[in-house]
């Protein structure tokens, strides 16, 4: 396989975005880097940093170089204002939307063969004006995928939400039948076709406590969750559960198992932060194109410091290259 070439996104230029990417960019990788940025700003950041960069044009008629440290390829989108490290702007809202637009346009297009996001300010692209709930649902729409499945990632450990950003008191009324299936299948699917897994096995929790221990504390397993999970079996999945979240995640269970789904977004991330804190990374299942993110903020207080630990970033460098790799034909995985 040729070295793959990845798009990178700095998100909100006034935060750790860009400080992230050139640091990465010391380090030699065996994939072409391209970030997608204002080239003038990268230089400014890296002037405040005390980090020597030699920005390069992006030459897609040349088959891709793998990256040598010191050097960056820039895809060039340019701020409507400059960008002052710590202090956000509206009027650079529309500018982060458009390098995630043209991340995955390449992408769709096969010019990329994955990208990777810096951490964006959802509060300065609202207070624009712009609609915007977060990376996923913006990928989404953009590729036209009607489901997406959030994937947080460590080394060691891979926890999929069956849903995300919702309000406690809401989640036991979205967690349908078509809801599990839908996402338990995109989570199959792209263990087999995206990481090289032959066959997944799934860790399924439950809602409830006790998994609801025989419905005494909750009817959602025995009504929803088993079912499901049955007849997902029955096409072939590999599914454990649904477990008990609070005894789940332990050496038994994860040793012997490829992802855990979880309910809720703070059933499973809290185990998976606390074990690789600042090595997590985001992975958007579904999607027609690979993407992988930090799972941290724009950190305003410590953007043009040095202060930046840019090790989500090399994880998630790591892991689209290692995807990149594994990816396997098109094909139908889903039950």
């Amino acid at each position: 396989m040729r070295l793959p070439r990845i798009a990178i996104t700095t998100g909100e230029p006034a935060g750790i975005g860009p400080d992230i990417v050139l640091m990465a960019a010391q380090r030699p990788w065996a994939a072409e880097l391209v970030v997608i940025a204002d080239p003038n700003m990268l230089q400014q950041r890296a002037r405040a940093l005390k980090i020597p960069i030699e920005i390069q044009a992006c030459t897609p008629n040349l088959p891709p170089q793998a990256q040598q440290p010191g050097t960056i390829k820039v895809q060039p989108i340019a701020l409507a204002a400059p960008a002052i490290a710590g202090t956000l702007n509206t009027t650079n809202a529309a500018y982060v939307l458009e390098t995630l637009r043209q991340a995955v346009k390449g992408c769709v297009s096969g010019h990329y063969q994955a990208m990777v996001t810096g951490p964006v300010q959802k509060s300065v692209i609202n207070e624009a004006g712009i609609p915007f709930t977060g990376h996923t649902e913006f990928l989404a729409r953009e590729t036209g995928t009607d489901r997406v499945v959030m994937m947080l990632a460590t080394q060691e450990l891979r926890v999929a939400l069956a849903t995300t950003h919702l309000a406690l008191k809401d989640v036991p009324s979205a967690i349908t039948p078509e809801l599990l299936h839908q996402a338990l299948s995109i989570l199959y699917h792209d263990l087999r076709a995206k990481f090289g897994i032959d066959a997944p096995r799934i860790a399924v929790l439950g809602l409830n406590p006790h998994a609801g221990e025989d419905g005494h504390m909750g009817r959602e397993e025995v009504e929803i969750l088993a079912p499901v999970l049955e007849n997902l079996r029955a096409c072939g999945m590999d599914l454990l559960g649904p477990l008990p979240a609070d005894t789940a995640f332990n050496p038994k269970v994860l040793n012997n198992c490829d992802a855990v789904f979880a309910m809720y977004h703070d059933q499973g991330l809290p185990v998976l932060k606390y074990s690789g804190f600042g090595r997590a990374i985001n992975i958007t299942l579904g999607l027609p194109i690979i993407r992988t993110s930090v799972d941290h903020g724009t950190a305003l207080d410590q953007a043009a410091t040095g202060g930046a630990d840019w090790h989500s970033l090399e994880h998630a460098l790591t892991i689209a290259c290692e995807l990149c790799e594994n990816k396997r034909p098109a094909g139908d995985y889903r039950a």
